[in-house]
């Protein structure tokens, strides 16, 4: 019979996506705060995969993503979403900006197999963690790369989302090593 272990720590990734670079930089203070320091970031960019976003946050919307020095808990994702929820509502409640939600916080795990994101949407690929937030497996790794699923959300399947979640992936496998985990 086997025995349950417990998981690997994971590297904590962060998209970001907004049409106000202040909000960039207020949520990375933020992050930070909350997160510890960040480790990487992506280049930022034009995050126009899709129109979903445009009544509650506007066009232009520019996207990036932050990779967290701090390896966490697999455990503790639901727990950073309902912080990045938070923040969202932090932001939009300072009535700063015309739109009724200026920034969008998707919080997500790389782990040397797959990048995984944390939504409070279910859906039949998507498994329940508990306090209202689910979780799906957005990219598996497999022969040396990122690949998609069918429910992968189109800037996911970018070239640029891919050669960032590799640098993290890079990154990660030396934070294991560090923290004797790898």
């Amino acid at each position: 019979m086997a025995e349950p272990r417990s998981p690997v720590p994971a590297l904590l990734v962060l998209a970001v996506f907004s049409r106000h670079e202040d909000a960039f930089v207020w949520a990375q203070a933020r992050l930070e705060a909350l997160f510890g320091p960040i480790g990487l970031t992506s280049e930022p960019y034009v995050f126009d995969q899709t129109t979903y976003y445009e009544a509650s946050m506007g066009r232009q919307l520019r996207k990036r993503f932050f990779a967290f020095e701090r390896l966490v808990q697999p455990d503790r994702l639901a727990d950073i979403k309902r912080q990045t929820n938070a923040l969202e509502h932090e932001l939009a409640a300072t009535g700063r900006y015309p739109e009724v939600r200026p920034l969008n916080l998707d919080p997500g795990l790389l782990v040397l197999g797959k990048f995984l994101l944390a939504t409070t949407k279910d859906q039949a690929h998507r498994v329940y963690l508990r306090d209202g937030i689910f979780a799906e497996v957005t990219l598996r790794y497999h022969a040396g790369a990122f690949e998609p699923w069918p429910w992968t959300y189109a800037d996911y399947r970018l070239p640029c989302v891919h050669e960032f979640l590799q640098q993290a992936r890079t990154y990660y496998r030396q934070r294991l090593r560090e923290e004797g985990d790898g």
